[in-house]
Formats: structure tokens, C-alpha cells, sequence
């Protein structure tokens, strides 16, 4: 068996000191500079973070969907979904004892005192110590349970693995899965189509990835259900309202990631779906884009005209099914879309107002720049393009500008993408390698090149502790085929293979010699005093091939 080794050169540096190891300048440069980034945005997290929290209700301690008319009320579809997992992301890498703590708490009071159709939560009032709604409404249960699930659950998963927010994942959609039936009657709780189309897309990508994850083919033949409705039973091209922009979108990334799951397992159903699929992708391509590539909100595909020509902030959700699509059949046209925005967005896309409102500045919403934001560093993921690479440092900036002093940003739900796409930018600028415990004191940035990865480590003060790298997570949590771009994924950088070995050679001895895979995966224990600095340079000796056999280089 041939097996992949890396060499690890960890070189200890005081200020003013000098050191026989001879490094590339212009690498460790960059990687100091990302150290930085990398500290703003996980930091900035924490601080929103530690401000919501102030926020939670007295008597029940869960948090309120916004600070303003819906004080009063937890909901599944907000609160739960776009806000609270990510102060447990947050924690999961800067604070255990608080994910332990006071979030795992919040998980515990959640179920307890909000599930309403079997462990399916629905909103709950603070003031009335009850659910705020009867009698229930069972597509509202529906709708809050699969965004709680999909915009929440599946994103903490994808980077944590097992644990009890996986645990209320799968009691939640396997409580969905005794309601199967109810999913054909979704019209009657709803007036727009768009409320379906984004309640079945969700499903579409949940169930996908949740047959990967477990094996079990009652998820698979459930996505089949809800995609042969929309792929053989109905035709798009007479939909008079087709959303483009978030919430909208979710059906056209869940019928691409379905497709290719059934490209992997052979299923015959691939064949079936493959010209319903390219003729709805094909359409949105020639009626639901501008000039630069980037796609209008909503689209009437039935007088092919847009319905509302302003430009989504998701525009890359969108691209994540034509790159996923792509995998499949190397389509060259979906490919060219998906990297057509990318110099147009350096060009014509800075301080752009993603998002406007009446009660917004000229910029608009922070949650426009997080979901434009997270578009890019996703593509970027795949495609290397420092036209866009430019874009996301140039508008980060923008992002991080829109929070208050005080951690909270506009005080609704959506402050939570606003450190969804902080954490995704900092793992970028990390190569996502974090260090145990984190401290405010600490900078670790990296930078990779062709031939090698830098991470650099510096310290205000003195810590002992360990650098951790980053699993193959598409493999060893959700057991994917192929990393495929995935709506609210946090992408894989450097990552370390379990079985192979690694040679580590360091100034400190203690350090020198072999490791497993595994044991880099626990950790690299480093001492570290006021002032010093380790510089970390990991050399690739076999080229890492992805699944379809191409060279894959960490951005």
C-alpha cells in the first residue's frame, strides 16, 4: 500500500532571534497577515456570541428570535435555526466549557420545553410559559423543524460529528419521516409556492446527506419521492414564480445534490432525472442572469422574464448545483457559469447592497454580505481564482464593520450568519487547524502554496496547549463520495488522513519524529512563551487527487 507522508519542519523563534531554518519569507509574511484575519473573525464571533447570550429569557434561558417584536418568542425557523447553532460553533472551537455548559443547556431546555409533535419543536412564548400558537399548525411545525435541521443542525454536524446536537438532528428528521404523507398537503399551510419548493429543497439536501451518513435507504427513497414531484411530475417551464434568492434556491441545490448521489450508487434513477435537471439549469442560465453571471432574485420561467431583476446574495448557493451537477457529467457550460462571476465581483460587486431596506444604510444588511460572502469562500474552495479571493478579503471587511461594540449586529436572528461566514473565513485563513485551548492572546494563520503549507503561531502571552488539524470531515463524518459544494458547508482546507504517516522534524526535539495521522488529528502539543513564535512548514510529498483525478491544491 503506498502511503502518503508529510514532513512537518516546527522551528521556535524568540523576537530578534535567529534560526538555521531556512523559511519562505514571502509564505510566513502571508501567514502572519491571516493570523491576524483569522483572530478578527474568531473573535468577533465570540463576542457575538457572549452578547446574545446576555440576551436569553430569565425563567426558560432560551433566546429570543430578535431583540425587537419578537422578543417574546423562541422559533424554530430563526432562533433555533440561524442564530444559536452558531454560538455553538463558536464555541466548539474557542470555548468548551461553554459549548458544555450554558449551550448544551439551552439544547436541553430546547427540548424540553418546546417539542410539540413528538420531539418536533414548535415556537414557544416567554411571557405565556406555553406555545404561542393553537391549535397547532402542522405545516409551520414542518417548516421550523426542517430549516432548524437543515440551516442549523446539518452545518454543526459537518464540522463536529457525533454529539447531542447530531443526536437532536436525527430525532428530528426521523419524527419528520412518521409525517412523510403530510409533505404532499404542504399548499394548504402555505399561499406562495416558493414556501414548498424551499421546505422540500431542504429536505432534498438533508436526506442526501443523511444517506451517506448512516447507510440507510429510507432517506434515499424519501428524496426520491419529493424529487420525482418536481423532476417527471411537473414541468418548470411553466412555473410563473421561480425564487432564485435564499430561501427560494434551496430546491435547485437539493435536486443537484440528489442527483449526484445516484450517480454514486449507479441508481437508475439518474437517467430519469438528468434532462428535467439540465432543462431547468439550462433555462436559469439564459432568463435568470445578468450580464456578470450573477442571478436576478425571482424569474418567471413561463414568459422567461425576471420577476424581480435586483441581484440575489446567494448567488453562489445557486452555483454550488451547477459545480455539483458539473461532477457529474463534466457539462462544460456549468463549469463556465460557475466561474463567470468571479472577475465582475472584483470589478463591480464592493460595498454593494446585497440587502437594502428602509431601516438599512446604504450597505443594507449584514446578512446579504454573509451569504454573498459565504458564496465565495465555498467556490473558492474548488477553483483558485484570486479575482475572487480579492473580493471576499475586500468585503469581510464590510461585514465585520456592520457589528455593534457591544457583539450584537442588528439584533435578529440572522446575527447568526454573520459569524457563520466569520468562523468560514477564519478556518480559510487557518487552513482550518485550530488550537486548544484558544486563548485572545493567540494568532495562528497559514498559507499554502503548490509544494507546501505554512502555519505560523505567535503569543502575547505565555500557553500551553495543542495545534489541531483538520479531519477529512466529507469522509469521516458524513462518508461522501466526493467533497461536492454544499450549501452552508464549511469547506475542507488542509486536512490530515488518519492512516497515513508523517515525519515531524523540530528545533524543540521533543517534537521530532513520526506520527500517525491520528495523532496529528489529536493534536500537536506546543509550549509556548510571551513573545515567541512557531513557524510550522508542512511539505506534500505525493500530490493529494481528488475524486475525479485531478491534482487538488489547499488554497
Amino acid at each position: 500500500m503506498k502511503i502518503n507522508i508529510l514532513i512537518i519542519i516546527i522551528c521556535t523563534i524568540s523576537i530578534g532571534c535567529k534560526t538555521t531554518q531556512e523559511f519562505d519569507n514571502i509564505l510566513v509574511k502571508k501567514a502572519i497577515e491571516n493570523a491576524e484575519l483569522s483572530h478578527e473573525s474568531f473573535q468577533r464571533s465570540m463576542d457575538f456570541t457572549r452578547a446574545w447570550l446576555q440576551k436569553t429569557d430569565s425563567v426558560s434561558g432560551l433566546l429570543p428570535s430578535n431583540l425587537n417584536n419578537r422578543i417574546d418568542l423562541w422559533d424554530p425557523a430563526n432562533a433555533a435555526a440561524d442564530n444559536y447553532p452558531f454560538m455553538v460553533l463558536t464555541a466548539y472551537l474557542l470555548d468548551s466549557e461553554l459549548l458544555n455548559g450554558t449551550l448544551l443547556e439551552i439544547l436541553n431546555q430546547e427540548k424540553s420545553l418546546t417539542s410539540r409533535v413528538g420531539v418536533l419543536p414548535d415556537v414557544y412564548s416567554f411571557s405565556k410559559k406555553d406555545f404561542n400558537e393553537y391549535p397547532i399548525n402542522l405545516g409551520h411545525v414542518i417548516f421550523g423543524a426542517s430549516e432548524y435541521i437543515k440551516d442549523g443542525l446539518i452545518p454543526l454536524n459537518e464540522l463536529m460529528g457525533a454529539s447531542p446536537w447530531q443526536d437532536r438532528m436525527m430525532e428530528m428528521l426521523d419524527e419528520l419521516f412518521r409525517h412523510t404523507d403530510d409533505f404532499t398537503e404542504l399548499g394548504k399551510y402555505f399561499k406562495r409556492a416558493s414556501s414548498v419548493e424551499e421546505i422540500n429543497g431542504e429536505m432534498l439536501q438533508i436526506l442526501s446527506r443523511v444517506y451517506w451518513m448512516t447507510g440507510m435507504e429510507k432517506y434515499l427513497n424519501w428524496a426520491i419521492k419529493i424529487a420525482d414531484h418536481y423532476l417527471l411530475e411537473m414541468d418548470f417551464s411553466q412555473t410563473d414564480y421561480l425564487r432564485l434568492r435564499d430561501h427560494g434556491c434551496e430546491i435547485i441545490g437539493g435536486l443537484s445534490e440528489l442527483f449526484l448521489t445516484l450517480h454514486y450508487i449507479n441508481h437508475p434513477k439518474v437517467d430519469a432525472y438528468r434532462s428535467p435537471l439540465y432543462r431547468l439549469l439550462d433555462r436559469i442560465l439564459v432568463y435568470g442572469r445578468n450580464t456578470d453571471g450573477l442571478f436576478y432574485n425571482a424569474i418567471n420561467l413561463k414568459t422567461q422574464t425576471p420577476i424581480d431583476d435586483r441581484i440575489a446574495d446567494n448567488w453562489g448557493y445557486i452555483l454550488n448545483a451547477y459545480y455539483t451537477t458539473w461532477m457529474v457529467d463534466q457539462k462544460v457550460e456549468y463549469i463556465q457559469a460557475v466561474r463567470k462571476p468571479f472577475k465582475a465581483l472584483n470589478l463591480n460587486y464592493r460595498n454593494y447592497n446585497w440587502e437594502p431596506g428602509p431601516q438599512r444604510g446604504p450597505l443594507g444588511s449584514h446578512d446579504g454580505y454573509a451569504d454573498a460572502i459565504e458564496s465565495g469562500i465555498n467556490l473558492l474552495n474548488r477553483e483558485n481564482d484570486p479575482y475572487l479571493r480579492s473580493w471576499i478579503d475586500s468585503e469581510i471587511k464590510v461585514m465585520f464593520g456592520m457589528q455593534q461594540p457591544d457583539g450584537i449586529v442588528e439584533g435578529w436572528h440572522g446575527d447568526g450568519n454573520f459569524a457563520r461566514t466569520a468562523i468560514m473565513y477564519g478556518l480559510w485563513k487557518t487552513q482550518g487547524a485550530r488550537l486548544s485551548p484558544w486563548k485572545h492572546s493567540l494568532r495562528l494563520g497559514a498559507v499554502a502554496s503548490e509544494k507546501e503549507s505554512y502555519f505560523v503561531l505567535t503569543a502575547q502571552t505565555d500557553w500551553e496547549g495543542k495545534l489541531i488539524f483538520d479531519p477529512i470531515r466529507h469522509k469521516t463524518i458524513l462518508n461522501l463520495p466526493v467533497d461536492y459544494p454544499r450549501i452552508n458547508q464549511f469547506p475542507e482546507w488542509f486536512t490530515v488522513d488518519p492512516v497515513a504517516n508523517y515525519l515531524i522534524m523540530a528545533s524543540n526535539s521533543k517534537l521530532s519524529g513520526t506520527y500517525s495521522g491520528a495523532k496529528l488529528l489529536e493534536g500537536i502539543p506546543i509550549k509556548i512563551k510571551e513573545g515567541e513564535r512557531f513557524i510550522i512548514s508542512i511539505q506534500r510529498k505525493t500530490p493529494l487527487i481528488d475524486k475525479r483525478g485531478l491534482t487538488k491544491t489547499n488554497n
